[in-house]
C-alpha cells in the first residue's frame, strides 16, 4: 500500500508540473489521482482520455452525476503493479496529448459544448476552490460507499 501511495503522489505531482490540470482528490484513502482541466474552453477531458487511448492507457472520464454534474474529471487509480516508471510515463502521454490537442482546432462550439464549458461560462457554481470540489467529490463517493448510490456509476 505505501508503494501505491507513493506511486500516486509521484503521478499527482507529474500531473501538477504540467500546470494544465487541477487535482481534486485527496492525498489520503484510496491511491488515486482524479484530475480535471484548469481550462477546458477549448478541449475536454473526454478529449484527453480518447487521445491517451492511443498510447494503450484506459483513463476514464466522467461527470459527477447530480448535484456536481459540472465536474468532468479524469481518473487514475494507482493498482499494485502500477510502478514509478509507469507512472512517469503517463504524466510523459498525458503531456504529449494536450500538446497534440493545442495543434488540433476547437472541438467546442457554443450548441455542442461539454457540460463543464457551459457551466463555467454561465455559473458563478463553477468557480470553486479546489477544497469546494474536493469536498463535493467526496460527499458523492462518501454516498456510493454507504450504499445510498446516486444516479448510474
Amino acid at each position: 500500500m505505501e508503494n501505491c501511495l507513493a506511486n500516486t503522489r509521484i503521478l499527482k505531482e507529474g500531473i501538477e508540473k504540467t500546470g494544465r490540470f487541477k487535482i481534486v482528490s485527496k492525498d489520503i484513502g484510496v491511491p488515486l489521482v482524479a484530475f480535471s482541466l484548469k481550462d477546458s474552453s477549448k478541449h475536454t477531458v473526454f478529449e484527453i482520455a480518447d487521445h491517451l487511448r492511443k498510447y494503450g492507457w484506459i483513463v476514464p472520464a466522467y461527470t459527477m452525476p447530480a448535484d456536481a454534474k459540472h465536474i468532468a474529471v479524469l481518473r487514475v487509480v494507482i493498482r499494485e503493479d502500477f510502478s514509478c516508471s509507469l507512472a512517469e510515463r503517463l504524466v510523459s502521454d498525458i503531456e504529449k496529448v494536450v500538446n497534440l490537442l493545442d495543434t488540433l482546432p476547437s472541438s467546442i462550439n457554443s450548441k455542442d459544448a461539454h457540460v463543464a464549458v457551459i457551466a463555467s461560462e454561465t455559473s458563478e457554481e463553477v468557480k470553486k476552490d479546489i477544497t469546494e470540489t474536493q469536498a463535493e467529490i467526496l460527499r458523492y463517493w462518501k454516498k456510493l460507499v454507504d450504499g445510498k448510490r446516486v444516479g448510474a456509476c
